[in-house]
């Protein structure tokens, strides 16, 4: 099957709506579009939410286009523009909703709370009004969500309604002052933090559970439901349950997925990383049965926000994830007309060969392989804090860990695997038999984490106890931190220094007497501060590589730092390694999947050189097949050498593409 494209477009309510339909369904014949997803009163023409006229005239709208582009042999969906609402911008609400209220006190205008009846009765309305015009999906927009409505700091779930839920929960009254204080203080996490997301949890479900009965009512099962969803770190903020939500949308089973997973603007080719380790933790949150269909967006809008370059870079990694469409929000909102921007038909068709390509010969959901990253929605239950009084403190996720890898050319899964990472705050997300399993194989820690596993009782399964996290500020006895040199495992990196000038706060590690140091963290005048890595190999069998940073997305990137993070994880993987590691420029990101017949390694290039990978396996090659994948261009054989273990492309890989190494 090819791949599939549908374009998210927004038509103006008015006397011209069918001709500009009519104009729609051109481009899409054009473009090789498969399913035109309507948006109706959105940003610009957004007024707050819809009723009366101003509700029949989006209707109609839809009514219109619906035929017109159903007539015209395309699929349909609908994307309602709102939900709780995005944000005030000026408007103010004229339903009686309930507004939503921040951890501040700060009160939405214009944006409604979960708790609210009337609003949960018109948002099951307004989407039921629609199930009858024969779309395959309606979409629930991205402000279906605590988080992000501005302008409240942080999102909403203070609102008088909500405080109500959670007082009959928890037995008393409580002010909003004294929740938002007890919920992000710092230390142990108090009990109110997992009751406010049990009452956030339920009041999102019924939301949803309300919507799906009234469409599934409406259209007699012939319509389903679509979720947009942003960071899952935020989610796990919000107390989500994916699976529970999910279930809530289900109509028959059958319900879609619009996860976010590339910025909207444009942005370093290394950022494909991002997009890689996104759509990776979402395949893992979500059920199995549900339709994964990528937001590619491009605010706002044009090739003057994002080039296509890293558009077609993007849909390839979207692609390689296995997923069923390319949801493409690729036209400037606002225009209304679809054949005022031939580029973008032109972009999409060039796009096409190499997706279709991929599409071909991945039918399915790919079986991903790689570091393990640590995977857990309720992580934001777990979180110590350190300041208070910021909920964004409470959003963790393995983003930071996979990040690292993957720009220092290491594949990552959110499948289980037998090296694993786990840095940060998640390391209090998983009970002691989780860990105790994690730290069997091969686990890779950061100096957060195995100062949590040492506070939690691991040190000797860790080799080491942390004697303290020490502050950038704060003064010490042994001066600051500065350098960290390398004192093993080879000859070749052996002396090389490297940066920790900035991290935040690095771990004293104080390693057994049987962990190998590997590097020791200085002072500017190059006296010794502590351990910056070390390995140990513990009484289960497991091994374990411990970094003493505590901010890995502030460390400098360099070839002895990929030197370095290699050898570590090839220490993990122990006496069997199995793992493709790359080389051979900055941030060449791995993306690596089991087949039917055996395995294949896409590669991106995420500087903005050309670059010539090298890729070592350590069992060596069999029956290799190398392509191209270049921006918008057609798939072409690739010039690669194998030399025992290695092997090397012998032409140009450039910015933003994707060499694919297929072997048996």
């Amino acid at each position: 099957m090819p791949a599939r494209y549908h374009l998210r477009f927004q038509l103006h309510p008015g006397p011209d709506t069918a001709e500009h339909a009519a104009e729609l369904a051109a481009f899409c014949r054009e473009a090789g579009i498969d399913e035109a997803v309507l948006l109706l009163g959105a940003e610009e023409l957004y007024a707050g939410h819809p009723f009366g006229t101003a509700e029949d005239r989006l209707y109609d709208t839809a009514a219109t286009a619906a035929k017109i582009l159903g007539d015209a042999g395309l699929g349909i969906s609908l994307n309602p523009w709102v939900t709780a609402g995005h944000a005030d911008r000026g408007r103010t609400d004229r339903l009686g909703f309930a507004p939503v209220v921040g951890p501040d006190g700060t009160v939405a205008a214009s944006q409604a709370s979960f708790a609210c009846p009337r609003w949960r009765a018109w948002i099951a309305a307004h989407y039921a009004r629609y199930a009858d015009l024969g779309f395959r999906v309606l979409w629930l927009e991205d402000d279906f969500r605590y988080h992000n409505h501005a302008p409240l700091p942080w999102g909403g779930g203070f609102e008088p309604l909500m405080l109500e839920r959670f007082a009959r929960l928890a037995g008393e009254e409580v002010t909003r002052e004294q929740l938002v204080a007890a919920i992000t203080a710092p230390g142990e996490p108090h009990p109110w933090r997992a009751l406010l997301q049990r009452v956030w949890r339920t009041a999102q479900l019924e939301a949803a559970a309300e919507v799906a009965a009234a469409v599934a009512e409406r259209s007699g099962g012939r319509t389903q439901l679509g979720l947009m969803s942003s960071e899952p770190g935020v989610h796990s903020v919000e107390g989500r349950d994916w699976r529970a939500l999910f279930e809530a949308l289900g109509i028959d089973r059958q319900v879609s997925h619009r996860p976010h997973f590339a910025r909207y603007g444009d942005a370093p080719g290394r950022e494909l990383s991002f997009s890689v380790w996104m759509l990776e933790l979402q395949r893992a949150l979500r059920p199995r049965h549900v339709r994964s269909e990528p937001e590619i967006e491009n605010w706002p809008h044009t090739a003057w926000s994002k080039s296509d370059t890293q558009t077609w870079s993007e849909l390839v990694a979207a692609q390689l994830a296995g997923s069923h469409a390319m949801f493409l929000n690729v036209h400037p909102m606002q225009s209304g007309r679809a054949q005022r921007f031939p580029r973008v038909a032109d972009m999409l068709r060039r796009s096409r060969p190499a997706l279709d390509w991929l599409a071909e010969r991945q039918p399915g959901e790919p079986h991903t392989h790689g570091v393990g990253l640590a995977v857990h929605q309720g992580a934001a239950a777990q979180v110590r804090t350190t300041r208070g009084g910021d909920l964004a403190e409470l959003a963790v996720d393995p983003g930071p860990a996979a990040d690292f890898l993957l720009r220092y050319g290491v594949p990552v899964t959110a499948e289980d695997a037998p090296v694993r990472v786990l840095f940060g705050q998640l390391a209090w997300a998983f009970d002691d038999d989780e860990l105790r399993r994690m730290l069997a194989g091969g686990l890779l820690l950061d100096g957060t984490a195995a100062h949590i596993l040492t506070q939690r009782g691991f040190a000797e399964l860790i080799g080491a106890t942390v004697a303290e996290l020490a502050g950038r500020e704060e003064p010490s006895a042994s001066g600051p931190y500065a350098l960290e040199q390398v004192v093993r495992p080879s000859d070749e990196g052996r002396g090389a220094f490297l940066s920790v000038n900035v991290q935040p706060a690095l771990a004293r590690l104080l390693p057994a007497t049987d962990a190998e140091v590997w590097t020791e963290i200085l002072t500017p005048d190059r006296q010794t501060w502590g351990a910056g890595r070390y390995v140990f190999t513990n009484e289960l069998g497991g091994r374990v590589g411990v970094l003493a940073a505590t901010a890995v997305e502030l460390l400098p990137f360099d070839d002895d730092g990929q030197r370095l993070v290699h050898a570590m994880v090839r220490y993990l993987e122990g006496e069997t390694p199995t793992l493709p590691l790359v080389t051979g420029g900055p941030h060449l990101i791995p993306h690596l999947t089991r087949t039917d017949d055996g395995w294949s390694l896409a590669v991106a290039n995420g500087s903005a050189d050309p670059a010539r990978p090298r890729v070592v396996l350590p069992g060596g090659w069999d029956s290799t097949v190398s392509t191209l994948l270049a921006p918008l261009a057609e798939p072409v054989a690739a010039l690669a050498t194998v030399d025992g273990p290695t092997l090397e492309l012998g032409q140009d890989l450039p910015h933003r593409g994707w060499l694919v190494v297929d072997w048996h």
